[in-house]
């Protein structure tokens, strides 16, 4: 008997302030029109003073889990995926589990920056077919507005804060690429590509830091690495990209969005796009596309989906999932 991962639940949170292009205006020398010609980002959304990663997690973790039907306690593990944990440690996930009255099973964090959901995903769909859970919150939330350099035009205007969260539930399938659930899963990373992307704090500078980027160089990589990652993926699945549904790509940037979709032949009305509202939110973006994208009612039951993301290390993959 085969075991799929299957999408039992869905939902989002993002924080009440919303930080529109003409905000920014007045802290950096920028224009809307230049945000969203380059970015496509019109607005994003900023965590109040006080509101932190698990907050954030939290909110969408219950969300996900009153969309299923279910309850902490029916939660058997929480994979999260962050960048920007409340502490050093302990996890954002323990933090999570307990604010979810969540008292059995256990909860760890996933660190891959922007790709950081699509190694969740790809975690959990691994502790479910081999039988260790049956039930796994899934959960991608971060608060990237405190890691930014407001003197750096470049980056500090493409980020935002926000969370979203699938639980994943184990059920029995036929083993073919109808199944519902998550049908193949494409990983890598290359760390000789460390200084286009990363923080410039941690242990080693006794500061958390700002964020840098290479931007013309994580373009350049971004693109050719998303597509050749879903395609590898729906080689796995033993599908192509006729099959697709549903694009639901990590918002950095519609550029890269509108590239990778070109690479991978699909019309831009076959991807869910969020950037505009969100900005990047880094691993929160691929939940609260998918969160938003079945509340739009673009995403139904029985649809086959692609996600891919990007992000320091370099780190990248795709998940396919039939909803």
């Amino acid at each position: 008997m085969t075991i799929r991962a299957v999408v039992r639940g869905v939902g989002h949170y993002l924080p009440a302030r919303i930080v529109p292009n003409a905000e920014l205006e007045k802290l950096v020398e920028t224009t809307d029109e230049w945000i969203r010609s380059r970015s496509g980002i019109e607005r994003r959304h900023f965590a109040a003073e006080g509101e932190t990663t698990s907050d954030l997690a939290t909110h969408a973790a219950r969300a996900a889990l009153a969309d299923a039907g279910l309850e902490g306690e029916d939660i058997d593990a929480i994979v999260l995926a962050t960048s920007t944990a409340d502490l050093t440690f302990p996890s954002v996930a323990t933090m999570v589990q307990a604010n979810l009255g969540m008292t059995r099973g256990f909860a760890f964090d996933v660190q891959a920056v922007c790709a950081g959901f699509v190694y969740a995903l790809t975690t959990a769909n691994a502790l479910i077919v081999s039988g260790q859970v049956r039930r796994v919150l899934v959960i991608g939330a971060e608060t990237f507005s405190r890691l930014m350099d407001w003197s750096d035009r470049s980056t500090c205007v493409l980020f935002g804060d926000g969370a979203g969260a699938l639980v994943l539930e184990a059920q029995a399938a036929t083993g073919t690429a109808r199944d519902r659930g998550i049908l193949a899963t494409d990983l890598h990373s290359d760390g000789r590509f460390k200084d286009i992307l990363y923080v410039d704090g941690g242990t080693s500078t006794g500061t958390t830091g700002h964020l840098r980027m290479s931007g013309k160089e994580v373009f350049r990589h971004a693109v050719e690495k998303l597509a050749e990652t879903a395609h590898a993926a729906l080689d796995r699945a033993g599908l192509s990209s006729a099959d697709v549904d549903w694009i639901v790509p990590h918002q950095a940037n519609i550029r890269i969005i509108e590239g990778t979709a070109r690479k991978m032949q699909l019309p831009m009305d076959r991807v869910v796009v969020t950037v505009q509202d969100h900005g990047n939110t880094s691993a929160a973006s691929i939940p609260l596309a998918l969160s938003v994208g079945k509340a739009r009612g673009q995403i139904k039951e029985g649809d086959l989906i692609v996600t891919e993301a990007i992000g320091g290390g370099l780190a990248w993959g795709s998940v396919v999932l039939r909803w």
